[in-house]
């Protein structure tokens, strides 16, 4: 058995399930839509300049914090971008399942 070979099947596989079909789906719905594509790029812009700071350590002020918030909250109202915060949650949980499923399969290599 080839575990790269097992790896592209995986892939393959998380490429057509369900959960990243709707991602796909809300995405061209909001490409679709320049209002809704410039609230998400600018969020999303945001949101990693965020994670930026934080992986450098330097932790973001309380107020930075609840603008991201209430900027989540205003841009979630739009339909089509809850729709891909949804799709991209239950995508998410998916990976981090399969992540667990692959790291305990190993785990007793470590014991």
């Amino acid at each position: 058995m080839n575990v790269y070979d097992k790896a592209h099947d995986l892939a393959r596989a998380l490429q057509s399930c369900e959960e990243a079909q709707s991602v796909e789906e809300a995405m061209k719905a909001i490409e679709g839509d320049t209002d809704s594509k410039r609230m998400l790029d600018d969020f999303r812009a945001r949101q990693m300049d965020m994670q930026q700071k934080m992986m450098t350590g330097e932790m973001p002020v309380q107020e930075e914090m609840e603008k991201m918030e209430k900027m989540f909250e205003v841009i979630s109202m739009n339909p089509d971008i809850a729709r891909l915060f949804d799709a991209e949650r239950r995508l998410a949980v998916i990976i981090q399942d399969v992540n667990k499923i692959v790291s305990e399969s190993l785990g007793h290599l470590y014991q």
